[in-house]
């Protein structure tokens, strides 16, 4: 699992940057009608996770994450190809699709793998592990554009192939728990459940803000070092994360109540896009990036155990897969937001208002998840529970 998140984030992060870099940058679409395609791209994306988690409570994670595989070999062959914005949505879609097919069972599966008290730092090691997909991505990228768009999407594509062939081979078929025949009932347990639901909601204004390295951040970016800016960028992004995420992590569960940590953590992604308008040179903006980073990789790993601790028994996939509303319906507002945002600021003359919008949803999340934690439990009540 932890190899083929590298695959998958490498790929990944390979040619999304290059979406924006190739249709606004070398072909002169609009920054909108690009975020709307990533934020649709999310959006579907997401909203299958929903179900796909309860899938896996059905059918076990295995088959699912082999199908999401090839299905977004698929979407992103077809962006190399794509010569409109119909074309190019289509192709999103079918990216969107694979990856609501595989996002919640992966989580689920990792669940089923591990203790419960070494589930932090196993998202932990698989964050990492991603970033440093996040880190050769882009990288890749970067060498590949000036080959063409086209080479660098089919280099993505290839990439869940491989992740196919490996986890083929690999990945045990755990069988479906006590929740196996009771159809949408997990959902619809995660749905009542008030804590739970409470936290989902809130987090999407999390990724709201997280989404904007993509597309606030990279154009930024661009218009401060040209299109080869988003090299650098992502790569001291995620470089950050690799060598950080884990001590860092590790540093926090000691020293800092888990609430404590989430709610900072998101005040420092706000706060960081704050300050990238005030960056008039690529280095500030990349000062700016690494405090970013620092917020992100805390948000990560402790949403993910969270969800973890709260999902009863045999439901894991479910509560996987409704956590997925966050990001999906966040995604596609930050995706969407983040491109008119940027659009409408240079129309009115108003460079920092993407800026200082995303810093005020910054500050309103983190409140709002001081009070959505407030009836979760902790760490340490939550492990006596179980013992």
């Amino acid at each position: 699992m932890i190899a083929v998140t590298f695959l998958m984030w490498g790929g990944f992060f390979l040619v999304i940057p290059l979406i924006t870099v190739h249709f606004v940058g070398e072909l002169g679409w609009a920054a909108a009608s690009v975020g709307l395609v990533l934020g649709v791209r999310q959006l579907v994306q997401q909203g299958l996770t929903v179900f796909g988690g309860a899938w896996a409570d059905r059918v076990g994670p295995k088959p699912l994450i082999l199908s999401g595989c090839l299905i977004r070999t698929l979407g992103f062959a077809g962006m190399a190809f794509a010569d409109s914005f119909a074309g190019l949505l289509a192709a999103s879609l079918l990216a969107g699709v694979g990856g609501g097919f595989f996002d919640a069972p992966k989580s689920a599966a990792i669940t089923a793998v591990t203790r419960p008290e070494h589930r932090t730092r196993m998202f932990s090691l698989v964050s990492v592990a991603g970033n440093l997909g996040m880190v050769t991505g882009p990288l890749i990228g970067a060498a590949l554009v000036t080959v063409g768009f086209r080479t660098a999407a089919l280099a993505s594509a290839s990439t869940y192939v491989v992740a196919f062939a490996l986890l083929a081979a690999t990945l045990p078929h755990t069988r479906p728990g006590v929740a196996s025949g009771r159809g949408l009932a997990g959902l619809w347990a995660a749905a009542r459940d008030r804590r739970f639901r409470r936290f989902t909601l809130v987090l999407i204004g999390y990724f709201l803000l997280s989404t904007q390295i993509n597309v606030a951040v990279t154009l930024k970016a661009i218009s401060l070092a040209g299109p080869g800016a988003t090299g650098p960028l992502y790569g001291l992004s995620a470089g950050l994360a690799v060598l950080l995420q884990y001590p860092l992590l590790r540093f926090t569960e000691r020293r800092v109540r888990t609430r404590v940590a989430l709610v900072a953590a998101v005040l420092t992604v706000g706060l960081s896009l704050g300050l990238m308008g005030l960056a008039v040179t690529f280095g500030q903006l990349l000062a700016c990036v690494a405090l970013y980073s620092l917020g992100t990789m805390i948000v990560y790993p402790t949403q993910q155990t969270l969800t973890a601790r709260l999902a009863p028994p045999g439901v894991t996939g479910s509560y996987f897969g409704f956590s997925a509303i966050s990001l999906g319906v966040g995604g596609a507002l930050g995706n969407v937001l983040g491109g008119s945002l940027t659009d409408m600021g240079t129309r009115l003359g108003l460079p920092l208002l993407p800026w200082l919008t995303l810093m005020a949803v910054g500050g309103v999340t983190a409140l709002g998840l001081r009070w959505a934690l407030q009836e979760v439990p902790g760490r340490e009540v939550a492990e006596g529970a179980r013992t």
